[in-house]
């Protein structure tokens, strides 16, 4: 994608360099005290400190607005901090907020959890039930807040018809795509009024840097820059520049992780030892027609249940020799892990049990390694633990 590697460029960087530089700078200086009030008035478009704004920072963001199809981006130190600014941007005491059940846990604990602590009430509902999000709405409602594909069993709410029921009620739709990103998805166009990304994973794509972002309508991404003047969770330039040097190859790292994830999906569908797969891209999933729909590709990450208990599948996981045992995901590092084991480790059992979080599951965040090396190794692994392949 071409705007992947030149949307938003300026095209002249300073020194003549090709690429946007580090601008490494914490305050910015003025020349004489006439330059310092024509930008106090507004009249000059310039920035006199390091929380509110830097050029390679403001790089970054053009292009994440360009490929977005938003009028505006901003970034921060992380995905965490990007979505908490927006939330907290947009409701106050005696708003209501929905949410769905199956969003990232840490929002989800922070809306449940933190924000009742100063009066904003929440509903969470099932992300592929519209009746249930229509019902959910109150008139003190201001926000709704989703995410797809969903993290582990990768659901596909029904984008448009949830962002035309906000639309007819005033209710902002904010969407969490970083499992999408804008090679798969652009929620924009589907209804969001806002997309927030974790660009620590498939945007940065080399698991070397935390950086969060939004993008939107000017007005609403104005709303959120001018709180994280506040609240202080600005990106480092340095972390701007390594995110904009993983987005000049993010088209071609998705699509080679979109092709791979559904050969490996594909194969251990049909494998003995295998119980379940989840992947928008396999005709089985129940999301299956909505993805095709919305989506140009299905994501990297493949989600499946072995046949055994969770030993023997702790045990297949150790087995693997090319992914890494570790969180997160979209780097070119294949990631293996058992959800009970590492993201909801500290959930109550009873709870893990009614998500769905069996000590059987394993999500795969799929790399850029050579497909058949890594079919060879989880066959391998599965081997290992549940003897030879039959049939």
């Amino acid at each position: 994608m071409t705007g992947a590697v030149h949307g938003g460029d300026r095209r002249a960087n300073a020194y003549d360099a090709l690429v946007m530089p580090v601008v490494q700078t914490a305050t910015y200086t003025f020349g004489r005290t006439e330059d310092l009030v024509s930008f106090m008035e507004g009249k000059v478009e310039r920035v006199d400190y390091g929380r509110y704004g830097n050029p390679t920072v403001r790089a970054l963001e053009q292009r994440i607005a360009f490929l977005e199809g938003a009028q505006d981006a901003a970034a921060f130190a992380s995905g965490m901090a990007a979505l908490v600014t927006t939330i907290l941007s947009l409701v106050k005491a005696g708003t209501h907020v929905v949410l769905t059940d199956d969003c990232y846990r840490r929002t989800r604990r922070f809306v449940t959890r933190f924000l009742t602590r100063f009066g904003v009430q929440h509903t969470v509902v099932p992300g592929d039930d519209l009746g249930a999000i229509e019902a959910a709405f109150r008139p003190e409602t201001r926000l709704m807040i989703g995410e797809l594909p969903t993290n582990p069993f990768l659901k596909v709410m029904d984008l448009p018809a949830v962002g035309s029921l906000c639309r007819s009620r005033g209710i902002k739709l904010l969407v969490d795509s970083t499992f999408a990103t804008p090679i798969n998805l652009q929620p924009l166009r589907h209804g969001a009024d806002l997309v927030v990304h974790s660009a620590t994973k498939y945007l940065s794509g080399h698991n070397d840097v935390l950086c969060g972002v939004i993008a939107g309508d000017e007005s609403l991404v104005s709303l959120v820059r001018e709180a994280r003047h506040d609240m202080g969770g600005v990106l480092d330039p340095h972390a701007a520049f390594l995110v904009l040097r993983g987005l000049k190859t993010v088209a071609l790292r998705v699509r080679q992780q979109n092709a791979s994830a559904q050969a490996l999906a594909t194969w251990l569908e049909q494998h003995p030892h295998v119980r379940r797969v989840w992947y928008p891209g396999l005709a089985s999933h129940p999301d299956h027609a909505r993805a095709e729909r919305i989506m140009s590709g299905f994501g990297g990450v493949v989600t499946f249940e072995t046949a055994g208990d969770e030993t023997a599948t702790t045990h297949m996981v150790d087995a693997c020799r090319i992914p890494r045992i570790a969180p997160s995901l979209g780097g070119v590092e294949s990631l293996i892990e058992q959800p009970a084991l590492m993201s909801y480790f500290d959930v109550d059992p009873s709870e893990r049990e009614l998500l769905g979080i069996r000590g059987t599951l394993v999500r795969y965040a799929v790399g850029v390694e050579d497909v058949e090396d890594l079919r060879a190794d989880l066959e391998r692994a599965l081997a290992a633990v549940f003897g030879q392949r039959s049939g």
